[in-house]
């Protein structure tokens, strides 16, 4: 692995959401007691697996959106998406690397993880659009790798000299690659365990805890039924979803 022996001191994923709780509860424990509502929650991940660490890079935003009282009829923001790194004993993956400007793509990952592009091993995109693989160029040393299906149209859309490669059922032994289809026909999630939780990154198959909490899709969606189909698949295996455009937060 690259970078191997880095930023144990530094704050996990838990801390930017306000999991402070995490701590508490002791990893060996089947229960997390109980959440806010005080209604008690059963983990669904595993306590020893090989990822080491979980970050997240950027936090991202919706071009519009409707539970601000905007029109899906107009973009009013700069869009990014949300950009993670899961760490393992021997890899660092990032997924949806999210900004096209090289220094602020650099600048975030160090800041948030202590890692520099080059010490990236693979990256993963979850599907083809734009501001998924807004800052894949600044990794040229990783893998690139994608679902066959997100890869074959990303490598004949000719917009990249490197060729993104198909990715199997599984990321390093360690990280599930799961068909999360609506957002796009061929939108793909991962799914792994971490300190006992099973954690997804849904990519926009999820565009924010709004819309997860109405089992909404995005304004953009190609098909509806497949999203809610897709919702209702991540809401059996997650303990904790990655959003595509907003911050993580508890399936409870």
């Amino acid at each position: 692995m690259k970078g191997t022996g880095r930023r144990k001191f530094l704050g996990s994923v838990f801390g930017i959401c306000g999991f402070a709780s995490i701590g508490g509860i002791g990893y060996n424990h089947p229960l997390m007691k109980q959440n806010q509502s005080g209604k008690t929650l059963k983990l669904k991940g595993r306590q020893n697996t090989i990822i080491t660490h979980w970050d997240i890079i950027t936090i991202g935003n919706l071009s519009r959106n409707r539970y601000w009282g905007e029109s899906d009829e107009k973009a009013l923001h700069s869009v990014i998406c949300t950009c993670s790194v899961i760490s393992g004993k021997d890899f660092q993956l990032v997924i949806d690397p999210s900004l096209a400007d090289e220094a602020a793509m650099t600048t975030e990952l160090q800041r948030r993880t202590g890692l520099t592009p080059d010490k990236i091993d693979a990256v993963f995109i979850t599907h083809q659009h734009g501001d998924h693989i807004a800052g894949i160029k600044h990794f040229p040393k990783a893998r690139w790798l994608a679902a066959s299906d997100v890869a074959s149209a990303l490598n004949k859309s000719a917009k990249f000299d490197k060729q993104i490669e198909p990715a199997g059922n599984d990321l390093f032994g360690a990280i599930d690659v799961i068909p999360t289809p609506g957002h796009t026909p061929d939108h793909h999630s991962l799914r792994f365990d971490y300190r006992g939780f099973s954690i997804v990154i849904a990519g926009d198959s999820i565009a924010t805890k709004d819309f997860w909490d109405e089992r909404r899709a995005y304004y953009n969606v190609m098909d509806e039924a497949e999203s809610r189909r897709s919702m209702e698949k991540i809401d059996k295996i997650a303990d904790i979803i990655v959003p595509g455009h907003d911050n993580v937060f508890f399936n409870a």
